[in-house]
């Protein structure tokens, strides 16, 4: 079974620029371009299945990009611009509809086949549904803290530690500017919401940025005085934290918790 993913990159015009799009010479940036004061979004389109053993294609790509043009980016100008929407709430309804319209623009075999989308909002911000759980929506949010740990196991001679973790090793430690991405799974409700952003970013700052940032781990964090502050162990900590929190105050379930420890190194951890 494969997997093949397509990011398509569109711009919704400021109304004073509405219009036929102009020519398409740079989709790689985003097609419609922006122009004015418009919107940009990223959609990810997922679907699964078979190559042919012929062509070794399971789906021409131009395919995905023209259902997306055709079903999706009119459907999202529309909510945009219909002044009778609620605009109060995180959408969760639309993500099934740009669903159910994408699998309709596509020719057959490959409706059946798209799998997963994913609206990126933001840089920082995005909305996953899957066709296996149309109920529910994956809200990705990303946060930053900045900390001091030093890697040292007290059961290790000085000499073993050095060897294992280098400079790491420090007895001074040293510092990262930590990237954290929180993944919470949230019921789609009566009204076409899911879990409000500001709520996330308010949970996630108190429960555990706030508890993280000019920190140094070691010493400041009760959770790290007998385990050492690896970047794997950073993410269950994290996730540890989050957890309950997330399901008791805001009714959702912690999917994941992933934390960049430089640009290079991240750490997933999903609690399994």
């Amino acid at each position: 079974m494969l997997e093949l993913a397509r990011t398509v990159r569109f711009c919704l015009d400021d109304p004073r620029h509405a219009g036929a799009p102009p020519p398409r010479h740079n989709a790689f940036s985003a097609w419609p371009p922006m122009r004015g004061l418009g919107r940009y979004y990223q959609l990810l389109v997922v679907c699964r299945g078979e190559a042919d053993p012929l062509t070794g294609y399971f789906i021409n790509i131009t395919h995905i990009d023209e259902a997306v043009r055709q079903a999706v980016i009119p459907s999202l100008a529309a909510a945009l611009a219909d002044a009778a929407s609620d605009a109060g709430g995180t959408p969760g309804t639309p993500m099934g509809q740009l669903m159910r319209r994408l699998a309709r623009a596509f020719p057959e075999p490959i409706g059946s086949a798209l799998w997963r989308l994913g609206l990126d909002l933001s840089p920082h911000l995005s909305l996953h549904i899957g066709t296996a759980d149309m109920d529910h929506v994956l809200l990705r949010q990303q946060f930053e803290f900045s900390a001091a740990h030093r890697l040292h196991v007290p059961q290790y001679s000085d000499e073993e530690n050095r060897r294992i973790f280098g400079k790491c090793n420090n007895p001074a430690g040293h510092g990262h500017n930590y990237r954290l991405e929180v993944v919470v799974r949230s019921k789609i409700d009566a009204k076409g919401h899911v879990v409000p952003v500001e709520a996330v970013d308010a949970l996630v700052d108190q429960a555990a940025v706030q508890k993280l940032d000019h920190k140094h781990l070691n010493i400041d964090v009760p959770q790290f005085a007998k385990l050492n502050p690896s970047v794997e162990n950073i993410a269950k900590v994290i996730h540890d934290m989050l957890c309950a929190p997330l399901k008791e105050k805001l009714g959702v379930e912690l999917a994941e918790v992933s934390v960049w420890e430089t640009a290079k190194t991240v750490c997933t951890y999903r609690g399994e």
